[in-house]
Order: structure tokens, then C-alpha cells, then sequence
């Protein structure tokens, strides 16, 4: 038999130009080999392949120049995917003529692509793409998708990225089926989608001391029809998910949620309109906000087939009509399962419309600083394959993935890795992600708001502002269990206001543009404080003065605009504002900076408005320190600025 030998080679031996190719219906002049050649055509189009393969050989045998029966022989082994033989066949063609069918080149290559000769297969593309005649636009699109697959592969299979896949163990996976994993920001609730008896339904397990426990299914939105493809918002109290052919449905799938109220499960709505269409909409992601969710829908104003979508959150809380999130993203394939990361910026998909291994490839997108989303980066090999990979979940710090396989586990349970085609059920499994394909991390503001006097839950707003640019990153209200959990992306400095009427507020400061900064999540126990208690004095913690200076600093505008909103809302309110530092330099200098530091304050709110009778200030200096005065931390709570009410 012809293995595969240079294609060069062939064309030197077998003529150089396809512009010499004789066009006729076949090369022999035996109308007994037509009668067979047709035959063997007929019943190969009908799928009788064996009967076909048997003509076709008796015609080669009594011609082996019959070059159709030939190129017909390698079409059928194609169909029956018997590659090495197929792979063969077209060689032979080329053998007998090269220019005679250009499309032999274009069947050869893919051949080759399917059995990992990439090398090979890019060479026959190139030659596809530069010599043939006449070539339709969507077989030339596809060789071109190809041929960027077939160097993508090659290079990838000569540069492997890290990748150590570990399964998530007998308490989450079974002998059936288990997919598409979402999680919490903490990383504590695992929801995926699990198939019991050849149905669809959700399960929960929580992790405990690094053990995820047994899955549970939940029961509260779990029915007797399939439920799958879901997101979790980021504080596991929204659950966005698709279900298809519901009474209540607008097409054939749609997007449903339920939320997470004093423990319970509440009824499962259809999204509706403007997000669920008479289309088909599915495999929803929430940002870490909640403000934006993405998703995979077929609809009108689509690239391709299937594509992704976007749409945000109003301050109303109904969803905006959804934007195709275009190129480079979206293709004339079709782009699947979006995880839109925490940090807002890193987009992580499948799709079977951009180079790649073959099949469905994960990539990750970033969004550049214009706003558009970068160009996608296939994730590379071994983490993609010649087979079809699935959704992707990112764990907060940016270095863990998790994904569904069947190519990684066999019925007794070991790792198929090495051996793709022993895997005989889908399975979770994590993975360190490679520097390269990490987002940016991010972390989470996990906390519980409770009266300062009698320790009870409250229902307060928050709000987290970035300070840099003043704009709010987000807005919530607690439940009655007073809690609340917000991610936060590494680079910003933001500001946390809790605020409840009658209460005063509180605030926190997180800078994560600083190093050292997402070591662990920050968890709060806030404590407000009626009005008209006995109030200690309230740190204003985004409160910013220049260096050695009383100058106030632009971030500081939004916490003293809250604090003149509090006096504004509570016009019987009076207070003094007091300045502290740390023990760095004189008494006396430490003092006076303090005293025109809480001045510098008070100015600001005299000159918006505030009557300076409820008003005065006070610097304290060193002399009432916060905490020790020997380490920096230290000193950095010890420069404060406060409010405290007077009586």
C-alpha cells in the first residue's frame, strides 16, 4: 500500500498544473466498469458501503488506472471512517493523476487532520487553496479554517501546556453522568448538572475541609423534565439555568431562574422577554457583579449558528435586550458555554469556528481597554484535543479550572488519560490552569450587618464604589440573615458603604492595587449603629489626605458625599469630626496635622451645604492610637479620620 509520502514528490511524478486535467466522467473507456463504477456510487449514497467497497475493488482490479472508482474507493472508507485506508486510496489517486480532481487534495487533508498528521494536512490545504481551479466560498472558508487548525495542531502538539486533571472524587461522580460545574466565589458550593436514570436534574455538594461532600439534588427546582446548563451568582442565591419545552417556555429553550430567599428555593420564572426569544437560548454565565449575563442563543441577528449573547441588569432589574457580542468571538461556527471570570474582563468559551485541535476547542478571550473583547487564545494541548471539549468554570484566584470529560476515566475508574478512547462517562474534574490562560484574580467581601445593640440580622443597602473613577461597581440588599458576599477584582481600590435608615453608615476600604492583597477573602461581622445610642466614634475609612499633608485627596469625594447625605437625611443629626495620627515625627506637628486634617473635613461640608452650628472637629494627634504603634499596619489604622455623634 502507499503510505504517505511527499505530496512534492507526487506532483513532479504525476504533472504540474491542474489547468491540464482532462474534465470527463470517468477515466476508462470499459462501459462495463462504468456500469459498476455508477453502481457501486448509487449504493454507497444509500449507505450499503461493504457492497459498494466490493464493486469498486472487482473495478480496480480489472483497471487499477480507473481513477474515479479510485476516488470514489476513498470516499466510501472516508464514510466508514477507516482513515489509514482512506488516507491510502487518495494517495493512489494522486499517484495515478494528480491534476485529474483537485478535491482529492481538499479529502486528503482533512484525512490527515482527522489522524493527526497535521504537517501533512496543512501542506495539502495550502495546495487546495493556491492551485484548484474553481472553489466554492464555503468549501474555501473551510479549508482555511483548516489549514490555521492544521499549524495551530502541529505547534501545539510540539509546545503541550501543563495540565494534571484530577478527578472530584466518588462523592460527586458516578457511573452516570456529571457536567457543566458552576461554583460560588467562595468556592465552597459546587452546582452541577447530573443525569440519574436518563434525566437531567441538579445536585449540590459543598466543600468541607477541602472534601466536597456527597452531591444533593435539589429538590425545590429539580422536576420530572430535564433541567441543565446553569450559573450560580457569585453569593449562591440566584440560579440562572435553561429547560426546554415548558408550558411556560417561549421557544424551544429558554432561560429560567430561582433565588435563594431565607434558605429556600423560590418558584422557578421564565427569564422572558427581551432575553428569551421563539428561538433557542441556553448556557447561561453571570458576572461577578450579577449585573451582566451572558449566554448562548440561535436567533435572528446571529454570525453563525449557535453564537454568544450578552445582556445587562438595569437598575429596575429587568434584563436589557441582548447585544451579539460579535468578532473576533463569534464566528460562522458555533461558539458555546461562556464563564464570563469575576474579574469582569476574562471570557472563557468553546467553539468549533476557530483554529484549533478539531471539533469543539476551549479559548479564552480578554477585554481589551476600548471595551471590545481581544482576540481568542485557544487554551492548547493536552487541554484541548482532537475531540470536543466542553464548559469551563475558573475558580476566584484565577488558578483553578474545572470541567466535564469522558475521556479521563474508565468503567473501574482510572485515569484514562493516556488513552482517550477507554473513557466511558462524563466526569468533573479540576486542574491548575497555566500562568498564561489565568484571568485576573479576583476575591470576595463576605459579611453579616447586625444592630450594634441588640446583635439582631438587619436588611441594609450596600454599596461598593471604585474610587479611582467614582463609579459604583455594584449595589445590593441583604436578606433578613443580614449577609451579604461580593467579588472584587484585583487592581482597583474600593469603597464599601453599608447603610440603613436611622442607622449610621459604615464604611471599609479594600485596595486591592496593593500587593499582598488577595492572600484570603475578606470577611466582615459589621455592627451599625442606631441613631440616638451611645455611639463610639465611626472611622471614615476612605477618608484620603497628600502625604504629611491635609489636603484632601480625590478618592476621598465619595465617602464625605455620603457622609453629607447622612446629615442631609438626618437634619436633627450633629457631629464632630476627629483626626488622629500615628506616633511618626513630634507631638506638636502630629497634632496640628490632625487638627487641619478633621478642619479639612469640616470645610468640605460647611462649603456643601451643611450649617456649621452641627458641626465641629478635633485632632487628637498621637495620643489616641487604634492599635500599636510598632508595625505599619499598625500605624496606617492609627491615621484615621472619624465622625462621632454629639449630644
Amino acid at each position: 500500500m502507499i503510505r504517505a509520502i511527499s505530496i512534492l514528490s507526487l506532483l513532479c511524478l504525476c504533472g504540474n498544473a491542474f489547468a491540464q486535467k482532462k474534465f470527463t466522467t470517468t477515466r476508462t473507456a470499459n462501459d462495463k466498469l462504468k456500469t459498476i463504477y455508477e453502481r457501486a456510487s448509487r449504493i454507497a449514497s444509500l449507505g450499503q458501503f461493504e457492497d459498494a467497497i466490493e464493486d469498486l475493488e472487482k473495478a480496480l482490479k480489472q483497471d487499477p488506472s480507473f481513477i474515479d472508482a479510485q476516488i470514489e474507493w476513498a470516499n466510501v472508507r472516508y464514510q466508514q471512517l477507516q482513515l489509514d485506508d482512506a488516507e491510502n486510496g487518495y494517495m493512489k489517486a494522486l499517484a495515478i493523476d494528480s491534476m485529474y480532481e483537485p478535491n482529492v487534495f481538499y479529502s486528503l487533508a482533512n484525512v490527515q487532520f482527522d489522524t493527526k498528521k497535521y504537517n501533512e494536512a496543512a501542506a495539502n490545504f495550502d495546495y487546495f487553496l493556491k492551485h484548484a481551479p474553481k472553489i466554492s466560498p464555503k468549501r474555501r472558508a473551510n479549508a482555511e479554517k483548516l489549514l490555521a487548525s492544521s499549524k495551530f495542531a502541529a505547534d501545539a502538539l510540539a509546545h503541550p501546556v501543563p495540565f494534571q486533571p484530577q478527578n472530584l472524587g466518588p462523592n460527586i461522580n458516578t457511573p452516570e453522568a456529571e457536567y457543566l460545574p458552576s461554583l460560588t466565589a467562595n468556592g465552597e458550593v459546587l452546582i452541577y448538572t447530573a443525569v440519574r436514570r436518563g434525566q437531567e436534574d441538579f445536585y449540590r455538594s459543598e466543600k468541607v475541609d477541602g472534601v466536597w461532600q456527597p452531591g444533593e439534588p435539589i429538590e425545590a427546582v429539580n422536576t420530572p423534565d430535564n433541567e441543565g446548563a446553569q450559573s450560580i451568582s457569585a453569593d449562591g442565591k440566584l440560579l440562572v439555568f435553561t429547560a426546554c419545552h415548558r408550558r411556560d417556555g417561549l421557544g424551544g429553550c429558554d432561560l429560567f431562574y430561582t433565588e435563594l430567599k431565607d434558605g429556600q428555593w423560590t418558584k422557578v420564572r421564565n427569564l422572558g422577554a427581551p432575553v428569551n426569544t421563539p428561538g433557542w437560548e441556553s448556557q447561561p454565565s453571570l458576572s461577578g457583579d450579577g449585573k451582566t449575563l451572558f449566554f448562548t442563543a440561535e436567533r435572528k441577528g446571529g454570525i453563525g449558528g449557535k453564537d454568544i449573547w450578552m445582556s445587562r441588569r438595569q437598575t429596575d432589574g429587568k434584563w436589557s435586550v441582548p447585544t451579539n457580542i460579535g468578532a473576533p468571538i463569534n464566528t460562522i461556527g458555533d461558539e458555546q458555554s461562556p464563564f464570563v471570570h469575576a474579574d469582569g474582563k476574562t471570557l472563557y468559551f468553546m467553539s468549533n469556528g476557530l483554529p484549533g485541535m478539531g471539533g469543539f476547542d476551549l479559548y479564552v478571550s480578554r477585554m481589551q481597554p476600548d471595551g471590545k473583547w481581544g482576540e481568542p487564545k485557544n487554551l492548547g494541548y493536552p487541554i484541548n484535543t482532537s475531540g470536543n471539549e466542553g464548559a469551563l468554570t475558573v475558580s476566584l484566584d484565577g488558578k483553578t479550572a474545572y470541567f466535564a470529560t469522558d475521556k479521563l476515566t474508565t468503567k473501574d475508574g482510572v485515569s484514562a488519560f493516556d488513552n482517550p478512547q477507554t473513557g466511558s462517562t462524563t466526569d468533573l474534574f479540576s486542574f491548575e490552569l497555566s500562568e498564561i490562560n489565568r484571568p485576573t484574580p479576583a476575591t470576595y467581601v463576605q459579611a453579616t450587618i447586625v444592630d450594634a445593640v441588640s446583635k439582631k440580622p438587619l436588611i441594609a443597602k450596600l454599596e461598593i464604589v471604585e474610587l479611582e473613577t467614582g463609579k459604583i461597581y455594584t449595589t445590593a440588599l441583604t436578606e433578613a440573615d443580614g449577609k451579604f458576599l461580593v467579588t472584587l477584582p484585583a487592581g482597583g481600590n474600593y469603597a464599601l458603604n453599608v447603610s440603613k435608615e436611622k442607622y449610621l453608615f459604615y464604611s471599609d476600604n479594600f485596595a486591592l492595587d496593593q500587593p499582598g492583597t488577595l492572600d484570603k477573602p475578606f470577611k466582615l461581622n459589621i455592627e451599625l449603629e442606631p441613631l440616638g445610642a451611645s455611639a463610639k466614634p465611626i472611622v471614615l475609612k476612605n477618608v484620603f489626605f497628600e502625604t504629611g499633608s491635609a489636603a484632601l485627596r480625590k478618592e476621598s469625594l465619595v465617602e464625605l458625599a455620603r457622609l453629607k447625605s447622612l446629615l442631609v437625611e438626618n437634619p436633627e443629626l450633629k457631629i464632630q469630626i476627629n483626626g488622629h495620627t500615628d506616633n511618626v515625627g513630634s507631638d506638636a506637628d502630629n497634632l496640628k496635622l490632625s487638627n487641619d486634617r478633621a478642619k479639612s473635613v469640616y470645610d468640605y461640608l460647611t462649603q456643601n451645604g451643611i450649617d456649621a452650628n452641627r458641626l465641629k472637629y478635633k485632632g487628637f494627634g498621637e495620643t489616641v492610637p487604634a492599635a500599636s504603634n510598632e508595625t505599619e499596619e499598625g500605624r496606617k489604622q492609627n491615621r484615621r479620620t472619624e465622625y462621632e455623634i454629639l449630644k
